[in-house]
């Protein structure tokens, strides 16, 4: 009975403190507090340029963590927006470059043309990754109800209020 007493107390102090050795590296990841500074960095910009906006922000797995719709903002809007942060977290660059390798940069043919057709892909600019100074991907912020254009500089104020957070 106390060498079967002495075996365990000895496999559970090896299981515990052989924990660290399996312990999984940690990175840093989108929380509600950042989504929010996102969120109102975006607001800021298009209340300055009188857009209305909707704005969705999710994290690295392409999850919605945060969602805003501006008064006014276009009621079909909201799901590209939403769109646009997945295709952004589901891919390493903003979704402008989407909408060049399917449209090409003159908008008269890309190389990649069927992409536009795959699932949870959005060909067009106002989708960004949310990077850290590292370069870390922590998840997207896509922004919908102006142009294009107006979208991804929405979308990039968002990511410059947060810029210390993201350091």
């Amino acid at each position: 009975m106390k060498f079967a007493s002495l075996l365990t107390a000895s496999a559970t102090i090896c299981v515990i403190t052989g924990a660290g050795a399996f312990a999984l590296p940690q990175q840093p990841v989108m929380t509600l507090e950042l989504a929010k500074t996102l969120i109102a960095g975006c607001e800021a910009k298009a209340q300055k340029e009188g857009w209305k906006m909707n704005i969705a922000v999710v994290d690295a797995g392409a999850n919605l963590v945060a969602f805003e719709r501006m008064d006014g903002a276009y009621l079909g809007s909201r799901d590209i927006a939403l769109r646009k942060a997945e295709a952004a977290a589901k891919f390493p660059f903003p979704t402008r470059a989407l909408q060049e390798r399917v449209f090409g940069k003159d908008l008269k043919g890309g190389p990649v043309p069927g992409l536009a057709f795959a699932p949870g892909v959005i060909a067009f600019p106002g989708g960004l990754p949310v990077k850290t100074a590292s370069g870390v991907q922590v998840g997207a912020i896509g922004a919908s109800g102006g142009t294009s254009d107006q979208d991804e500089t929405c979308a990039q104020a968002g990511i410059d209020a947060a810029k210390d957070a993201l350091k």
